[in-house]
């Protein structure tokens, strides 16, 4: 079986079930900007040396399949979401407790780990802004809100560790 189809060709692509809808509509941009925050969060799995912290983006990823799932119209739980934004916020809650407090913007840079988590929050921003153009995922659009501010502490967090790692 060969990868590519020529089905595309022509600028549109199809939604779970066979609609086809134009590549440029804006729920396929939606899933596409989702699936871009996905595989960056996989380069960042591969960049985090804490265990817990990459299992844990391990299921962010499983949860924005979860999204991308819905965007092609699949049927999906998304009732799940509100266990996921809670387990979102604990975390956040976790990390911003060990972080001084914050008296300044933060320029995303730093060390190799926070500078690409500072990528990661703005494409789950980017993501947010392309779901909310949907208008039809409430629970998703909450859920990329509280991730991009998870990104943020994340990135925080390693500039921290790495600052007192080169003391």
């Amino acid at each position: 079986m060969k990868i590519y189809t020529r089905i595309g060709d022509g600028g549109t692509t199809s939604l779970f079930g066979g609609r086809r809808v134009s590549k440029s509509d804006p729920q396929i941009d939606a899933y596409g900007t989702v699936d871009e925050l996905s595989s960056f969060i996989g380069l960042l799995i591969a960049k985090i040396p804490s265990a817990a912290n990459r299992q844990f983006l391990t299921d962010v990823q499983r949860n924005l399949y979860v999204i991308m799932s819905s965007f092609s119209r699949a049927s999906t739980n998304n009732s799940a979401f509100e266990s996921a934004i809670q387990k979102l916020e604990k975390k956040i809650d976790e990390i911003y407790s060990k972080l001084p407090k914050l008296t300044h913007f933060v320029l995303p840079q730093g060390s190799d780990v926070s500078a690409l988590a500072h990528v990661v929050r703005t494409v789950c921003r980017r993501a947010e802004r392309a779901v909310v153009k949907t208008s039809s995922q409430p629970s998703s659009i909450k859920y990329l809100n509280r991730l991009s501010d998870f990104f943020f502490v994340l990135a925080r967090l390693y500039n921290k560790k790495e600052v007192f790692a080169r003391k």
